[in-house]
């Protein structure tokens, strides 16, 4: 009987039409260029651009560096292991015809991305100063714990 209630509730909010609607269709934007390529030495770049000025591009480049490895049993050691590096860019409009271009890098430094829109730091023009340590000394030159 529960089932029966389910079943003609949901054919009530099926029946029911919808008052969301979207502001463009998927169908309305197309790829209108795409490449990939992939390389046995480990590199590849690849690319897109789509009919609304949407572009991204990234490419990536194996590297040895140092890093850890673990085994079998998560014992880690240090030494030469293969990375990725990374380099890509990305341009898009908004919804309020903003323009935007975010460029990156990714490699054993990190993540590094550029762009206009991204925050920036606040830069401190004068030096923070140290708090004084104090080690308190039992007068004969040992340090009291």
């Amino acid at each position: 009987m529960k089932l029966f209630f389910v079943a003609a509730f949901l054919a009530v909010a099926a029946a029911v039409p919808s008052s969301y609607k979207p502001e463009y269709k998927a169908a309305d934007i197309t790829i209108t260029s795409q490449s990939d390529e992939r390389n046995l030495n480990g590199s590849s770049q690849w690319s897109y651009a789509q009919s609304d000025y949407t572009t991204r591009e990234e490419s990536q480049v194996q590297k040895k560096m140092q890093g850890v490895t673990y085994d079998s049993y998560g014992k880690g050691s240090y030494g030469g292991i293969l990375g990725n590096t990374n380099k890509g860019s990305s341009y898009w409009v908004s919804s309020e015809d903003q323009k935007f271009t975010l460029t990156w890098a990714a490699d054993e430094v990190g993540f590094q991305p550029k762009g206009d829109h991204l925050p920036v730091a606040p830069v401190h023009e004068y030096e923070l100063p140290n708090a004084p340590v104090h080690i308190p000394f039992n007068g004969k030159g040992y340090k009291i714990y």
